[in-house]
């Protein structure tokens, strides 16, 4: 029987009803004819459409969400779901099919955009995207693309990525609805490749075959990452109940003032957080010579200078990024690793290291120079003053992210709270931020007695929208930016430092995994500095390393562990 179509070619074909064709049709003849040239376009570009579809699809499913993992081979893997759904499209009822195969790719679309995001955390946090309470993340995410790319940046990358997300979504679902339709059409093929397929899958998940690094060709990663993440809402849910019971038992909020902190009465001390200054500083080939190197020369110029040091390991509860965990974690005494505690902590009545000080008769200060708005929660941590980029005088130039040099906010803190004799003993925690990303710019050390207002500084900086160095360079400038901050730190000991000044230095969080390689650590240096021999004495018994350099093997201590041992260390 002939259809419509092939009447209409057979009558293109012989001319007209009434006989042959005109011996001279010009250019008429290709009238005619371009409906069949159309409909050859037509079905090669469905082919391809559909043959992109399956592409899409098809890495959705296999991509691992590792970045080190995004390798060709990856790719060359039989995900069971896509297995599992061609079975179930080809089992439902006509009329519920398109609506199960739309809704199973936005599903899987989500999916990928999370993959992406848990590929992104993996890279500078160390870890996969938390549903429940990474969230609000985004928003100092946000902020950091402002300052280190401008506000024009900021909005641009933040419209693109809410886009990019939606996009993926729709365009997941248009493919397996897509891919759907081709199976129905092509039923018999569909099930004896499923089949063939499922065959295959079993074989290699027996006989644990793998491709690349390590990845089962056998593949269910899709399965996995939903599994994962569904146990990982279930788990932060519960966790801000975990917290609360952690957080109601404290062992030093009754102490009286006559017995907190005896040890270092009448003493300043200063609690320095050095930006991104971990475990890999001191041990990853690219930076353990130099940056060693600063340290064993340090502790030989305080030595010189007849100050003593001891170095031990703390655990952080972030990696990348996230630097007031750190701090709250260490100066409250709980482990404060997402958002959502942070926020209960700062909105509680939790007795922080700052307040034992305070109780103690010290008068206690914070400079936080990367502070560039209202920060409500100074009130919380116990600060009598607070000191942030809008109210120190700097008149120099920005570098990058970092507002102001190190050295400037020492010698804010020298020349505001600690020159002089008539006045309460400072305990001071200053958060030193010329080694954050991006690490376009690094200062240069002046003479301490010409810091001033900042000005001698120009010419140094880079400005807000300074660009990241190149690949090649990144991991130099991150050691040059270390290096710089650890060195600021020993000269401002040598310069400032008497009988009655205590330095308290640690890191807040390791880099991101390009600079501290795969498979780091949390770890972070911390060291204690002091001239007067019975400081040290009150730790000999923590099995720390002598000098501004822990020990490879040294003990390591999580780091909400050091508030209570170190109030236990100098209490009376």
């Amino acid at each position: 029987m002939l259809t419509t179509d092939s009447r209409m070619e057979r009558v293109n074909d012989e001319g007209s009803a009434g006989g042959p064709a005109p011996a001279e049709a010009g250019p008429q003849e290709a009238g005619p004819q371009e409906p069949g040239r159309g409909r050859r376009w037509r079905r090669i570009a469905g082919r391809a459409c559909t043959a992109a579809a399956f592409l899409f699809v098809l890495s959705a499913l296999v991509a691992p969400a590792e970045f080190t993992a995004l390798t060709p081979a990856a790719f060359a893997r039989i995900p069971v779901e896509a297995l599992a759904g061609v079975a179930v499209i080809l089992a439902v009822p006509a009329r519920a099919r398109r609506y199960v195969a739309g809704a199973a790719g936005a599903a899987l679309g989500l999916l990928l955009v999370l993959k992406v995001m848990d590929i992104g955390f993996g890279a500078v946090m160390f870890r996969p995207f938390d549903l429940v309470l990474d969230w609000p993340l985004l928003g100092p995410a946000v902020e950091f693309v402002e300052k280190s790319s401008g506000r024009t940046g900021a909005i641009g990358v933040l419209v693109l990525v809410v886009a990019l997300a939606a996009a993926v979504a729709v365009l997941m679902s248009l493919s397996v609805l897509r891919l759907s339709r081709a199976a129905v059409r092509h039923r018999v093929a569909a099930v004896r490749a499923t089949a063939a397929l499922t065959a295959v899958w079993v074989l290699c998940a027996v006989l644990g075959v793998q491709v690349g690094d390590g990845l089962p060709v056998a593949s269910r990663s899709t399965a996995v990452l939903a599994y994962d993440h569904t146990a990982q809402v279930r788990s932060s849910l519960r966790d801000g109940e975990e917290f609360a019971r952690a957080a109601a038992v404290d062992a030093f909020r009754d102490t009286p003032p006559d017995t907190l902190l005896a040890g270092l009465r009448g003493k300043d001390v200063v609690l320095a957080f050095v930006e991104s200054y971990g475990r890999s500083a001191l041990e990853h080939p690219e930076y353990a010579a130099q940056i060693g190197g600063v340290l064993d020369a340090g502790t030989r110029r305080l030595d010189e200078a007849g100050f003593s040091s001891q170095s031990g390991w703390l655990t952080s509860p972030t990696t990348g990024g996230g630097s007031w965990l750190a701090h709250a974690t260490l100066l409250s005494g709980l482990w404060v690793d997402n958002e959502q505690r942070y926020r209960t902590l700062v909105n509680s009545d939790r007795f922080t290291l700052n307040h034992a000080f305070q109780r103690a008769g010290s008068r206690t200060v914070a400079l936080m120079p990367a502070i560039t708005r209202t920060w409500p929660e100074g009130g919380f941590f116990g600060y009598d003053k607070v000191y942030d980029s809008r109210n120190v005088g700097y008149r120099g130039p920005r570098f990058a992210f970092a507002t102001m040099p190190d050295q400037y906010t020492l010698s804010v803190l020298q020349r505001n709270e600690l020159a002089g004799d008539d006045r309460a003993p400072v305990m001071a925690e200053a958060a030193l931020v010329s080694s954050h990303a991006p690490w376009a710019a690094i200062p240069r050390q002046v003479p301490w007695d010409q810091v001033g207002d900042g000005s001698v500084f120009q010419g140094m900086g880079a400005g807000d929208d300074a660009p990241w160095p190149p690949p090649d360079e990144i991991r130099g400038e991150y050691r040059k930016s270390v290096e710089y901050t650890l060195n600021t730190l020993i000269s401002y000991m040598e310069t400032y430092g008497d009988d009655d000044t205590v330095l308290v230095f640690l890191g807040d969080h390791q880099p991101s995994p390009v600079l501290a390689g795969e498979g780091a650590s949390r770890d972070v240096p911390v060291t204690v500095v002091a001239k007067d021999d019975a400081v040290l004495e009150k730790i000999s018994g923590w099995g720390w390393q002598d000098g501004l350099k822990p020990a490879k093997n040294g003990p390591v201590w999580p780091m909400h562990a050091f508030r209570d041992r170190f109030l236990t260390a100098f209490g009376g």
